[in-house]
């Protein structure tokens, strides 16, 4: 038989390693990220969830028309829930030892989304079922970037897949709804 790895560090090894470097902070000893880089995606994760807030609140608002209602009430939802993405994701940087930047200036440069605010209802559905397959497309890549080195991270945006594909079935039933045909097979 060849040699076994120990699955767990023992208990002692454990807290020797807890309380060794507490100016490291939260991460502890066995983290194998690259904790720049992941700030630095966090940021542009940041940026994109505040520009879906943005666009979602200007259009629950900007939303018109006798058939509006259900679209209006989607939207205000999904900027609420838009709104604790970037509440989970600052939590996140500042975790990491990074600080959030809420600084608007640059915000659309940042993002991986865009905001858009004008045209009809559809229009506006369709705007926003894009970038929610832009946010599902980029989240799924940073999952696989994360991996195994920072789990954290990776489970975190995990969470927020989720909801941005809720998010993105959300738009494309209303386009369904309001174009009468499906968009998508």
């Amino acid at each position: 038989m060849g040699t076994e790895q120990a699955f767990l560090t023992d208990v002692k090894t454990l807290r020797e390693r807890a309380r060794k470097n507490l100016d490291d902070g939260a991460l502890g000893s066995n983290y194998i990220g690259n904790v720049d880089k992941t700030v630095d995606i966090l940021q542009s994760v940041l940026a994109t969830e505040i520009v879906c807030s943005l666009r979602y609140t200007q259009h629950a608002i900007a939303a018109h028309g006798l058939s509006s209602e259900s679209a209006k009430a989607e939207f205000a939802e999904h900027a609420k829930e838009e709104w604790e993405h970037v509440l989970q994701v600052a939590e996140r940087i500042s975790q990491l030892g990074g600080e959030p930047n809420f600084n608007p200036e640059g915000l659309l440069t940042r993002s991986a989304s865009q905001y858009s605010q004008g045209g009809n209802l559809v229009e506006l559905i369709k705007e926003n079922l894009i970038a929610e397959r832009i946010a599902v497309d980029h989240y799924r890549e940073l999952i696989r970037y994360f991996g195994n080195d920072d789990p954290g991270t990776r489970t975190m945006i995990e969470g927020i897949l989720v909801v941005e594909e809720e998010h993105a079935d959300d738009m494309h039933d209303l386009l369904v709804a309001h174009e009468g045909k499906p968009m998508l097979k």
